[in-house]
């Protein structure tokens, strides 16, 4: 009996948060506001930066910067002011976070060696934002949480024998947290929507094709950070190819225009 009280409690507590709908209209499940998910990006970044080497390179933050700025100003709607950091790393890695805050480290720019190739990480990662997928990753932890919570009172209440066995296969212990590598439907937006993104902002988005080659010949054996939770293989190759033709007029228009040059100096 309890274990039926237990699912009907799940499944209502699932079914009255999944009303949500990512930009591409897949359902989503998110349990939290935009002012806690800016709370949290917010607490996050300021603990980053407490943690690990700001690069004091002003030319190469203002390249950064300058690229940065112009994949955000594409950004239906937004009137939030985003600040990037340029972390002095050797990781080739780059991230956004809710609230407006994106972090590059200076790795990364050894094998995103143009600008529309780092257009095409950045475009990525903001429309991870954009698509709230870290609202996803943190709401699907709090609700394995809350399942667990439901299941160890529904085990309390029946008297179940052996119940750190049923816990445990409930998920008991895993190691569950937002720091949590997307999923592939994520990552495919991401790709998606990113694509765009760098394409408004006037960069070439063939050059996210070119990237994701580069790093996967010189990660080896031994992948990159970003690659460890983007996975850079023929699907996601031949699926940014499938996207060129849709973008490209995006890029072409903006071409014409003239768009602020970001450049090393």
């Amino acid at each position: 009996m309890f274990k039926y009280v237990f699912l009907i409690m799940v499944s209502a507590f699932l079914f009255g948060c999944n009303n949500h709908h990512s930009p591409t209209g897949r359902g989503q499940t998110l349990l939290f506001s935009s002012a806690e998910m800016q709370q949290l990006g917010e607490a996050s970044f300021k603990q980053m930066k407490a943690q690990q080497p700001i690069s004091k390179n002003k030319a190469l933050t203002q390249y950064v910067n300058c690229i940065a700025m112009r994949i955000t100003a594409q950004i239906p709607n937004d009137k939030g002011q985003w600040e990037l950091v340029l972390f002095e790393s050797p990781q080739v890695n780059a991230f956004a976070l809710p609230g407006g805050y994106i972090g590059v480290y200076t790795g990364l720019l050894k094998v995103a060696k143009t600008p529309d190739q780092l257009a095409a990480v950045i475009g990525h990662e903001v429309a991870h934002v954009l698509a709230n997928h870290g609202n996803e990753q943190v709401s699907r932890a709090q609700i394995k949480g809350v399942g667990l919570k439901i299941a160890n009172i529904a085990l309390d209440l029946g008297d179940v024998s052996n119940r750190d066995l049923y816990m445990a296969a409930l998920g008991l212990g895993a190691d569950v947290g937002y720091t949590l590598p997307f999923g592939r439907e994520q990552e495919s937006e991401a790709d998606v929507l990113g694509l765009k993104l760098m394409a408004q902002a006037g960069f070439n988005p063939k050059a996210s094709i070119s990237l994701w080659q580069n790093m996967s010949k010189a990660s080896g054996d031994a992948p990159f950070e970003l690659l460890s939770t983007h996975p850079s293989n023929k699907n996601r190759i031949t699926e940014l190819q499938q996207h060129q033709a849709e973008v490209m007029p995006y890029y072409l228009a903006r071409k014409k225009q003239n768009m602020r040059v970001c450049s090393v100096h």
